[in-house]
């Protein structure tokens, strides 16, 4: 949105060519991405997955505009990532949804004040109007009876449904989850990725989700593999439980 005004959805939400990202300066130099070629489409859920420290992290936190690309071309939502400001970085996160592993909700928040802490980055929202919209994506999440507990008194699998809300309440075109479900036992896992699944169809929004469980990749429109840094052809082993 800029000025008040939607600006149309393109095709591609997140479209990147010959992408490279290193660590480190001079002598210390390590390259973590090589050659990242990757289109993803409006309205697609996609899985990233592949072995521990492939680079599927950092080419998340790029995508998500946490940092700077270094080399190539990276746009998300019509912003180029590579060479962006710090103004226009920020800007770029107010569009995007994030879901963690660790959930990161802040314990000296209720479940409402932690939701609702989405919307205030927005100055479009009016501040009458937030309570009604938090309590109704609480509910709609199964924790309408949960709106002033703290996260001490939430288990893992609701911890990650108020990520969820606070992810999805401000109804962005992206969003971002790294390893979601990592900390979450069969059920709850299960039940948090088809929550996602369903709102994400609803507003119509785009999920990037990385994952090392191979238990959701049935939810997938689409799965991409990456190792040594590099997106490669996804294995058949990588299916298997």
């Amino acid at each position: 949105m800029i000025n008040g005004t939607h600006l149309p959805i393109p095709e591609f939400i997140i479209s990147a060519h010959h992408l490279n990202h290193y660590f480190g300066q001079g002598t210390l130099r390590k390259p973590a991405l090589f050659d990242i070629n990757l289109d993803i489409r409006a309205g697609d859920i996609v899985i990233m997955t592949g072995p521990s420290g492939s680079g599927k992290t950092t080419l998340l936190t790029l995508m998500g505009g946490l940092r700077s690309a270094q080399e190539g071309s990276l746009n998300v939502l019509g912003q180029e990532i590579c060479g962006a400001s710090k103004q226009q970085l920020t800007q770029l996160r107010k569009q995007i949804g994030y879901i963690f592993q660790a959930h990161n909700l802040m314990s000296f928040l209720t479940t409402r004040q932690n939701v609702r802490m989405s919307l205030e980055l927005h100055n479009e929202r009016l501040p009458q109007t937030m309570d009604a919209e938090v309590d109704a994506i609480l509910e709609t999440v199964g924790l309408g009876n949960r709106t002033d507990y703290y996260p001490e008194n939430l288990s893992g699998g609701q911890k990650q449904r108020v990520a969820i809300a606070r992810a999805l309440i401000s109804q962005p075109k992206l969003v971002l989850a790294d390893e979601p479900t990592a900390a979450l036992d069969k059920k709850s896992g299960r039940d948090v990725v088809e929550l996602m699944q369903k709102l994400a169809k609803e507003q119509g929004c785009t999920i990037l989700l990385v994952t090392h469980d191979n238990r959701i990749l049935d939810i997938a429109d689409r799965i991409i593999y990456m190792e040594d840094g590099r997106l490669v052809n996804q294995p058949e082993t990588a299916l298997v439980e």
